[in-house]
């Protein structure tokens, strides 16, 4: 059974984003608020977590996961970026965009594209989101909590716990954070190609 917890969407109790963070340390699999919608996240080694998460979305090989990352500093370490590159996705951070790009050694074997060697990377402008983080002191390996034959992911902390209660472990809530994914530029070719339009602007990018 999940556990529950309630937080302030501009002022997370510490204590609350504190417990959460334990849990995933120790191999929970949460659903998490970001600025886009809700994710299901666990840590960057974890592969039960991964196992679950592509269990719950019925997710194949070929399937981009994200590390979703405090800031940029700690994003450089997973990705390999030119100056152009490095430039295009400070000047979009934090925001609401994932970056496909060529990963790191840093960057587990079994996440990565099986052909391009590539993985999501992104930096949320979500206060819960980033207080999480930081206490976590590590991105988290995430993937959008869309489930398999429904259009629209889900929106409400009560619904994500009553309908996922028995494969994810923990639920962290701070209300709603809307319907729309992160747009997804891949920049894996070193120019910008809009994989998919979402909650940030593609006009930079076009």
């Amino acid at each position: 059974m999940a556990k529950y917890f309630d937080v302030h969407p501009e002022n997370p109790q510490r204590r609350t984003i504190t417990s959460v963070a334990d849990l995933i340390r120790s191999g929970a699999l949460v659903a998490y608020p970001t600025d886009s919608c809700f994710a299901l996240g666990c840590r960057v080694g974890d592969r039960d977590g991964l196992a679950r998460i592509r269990s719950i979305r019925a997710l194949d090989d070929r399937h981009h996961f994200t590390l979703v990352c405090q800031n940029f500093a700690q994003l450089g370490q997973f990705v390999r970026l030119d100056n152009d590159v490095f430039r295009a996705v400070k000047a979009a951070t934090p925001g609401s965009y994932t970056f496909i790009l060529p990963a790191t050694k840093e960057v587990p074997r079994q996440l990565l594209h099986p052909k391009k060697k590539t993985v999501g990377v992104r930096i949320p402008a979500h206060v819960v989101t980033q207080a999480l983080l930081a206490e976590l002191g590590e991105p988290l390996l995430s993937s959008t909590l869309l489930l398999p034959g429904e259009g629209e992911p889900l929106t409400q902390g009560w619904e994500i716990k009553e309908r996922l209660d028995h494969v994810v472990d923990a639920v962290l809530d701070s209300g709603d954070c809307g319907t729309e994914p992160t747009t997804v530029i891949d920049f894996s070719s070193g120019e910008p190609e809009i994989v998919r339009e979402g909650a940030g602007d593609t006009a930079r990018f076009e």
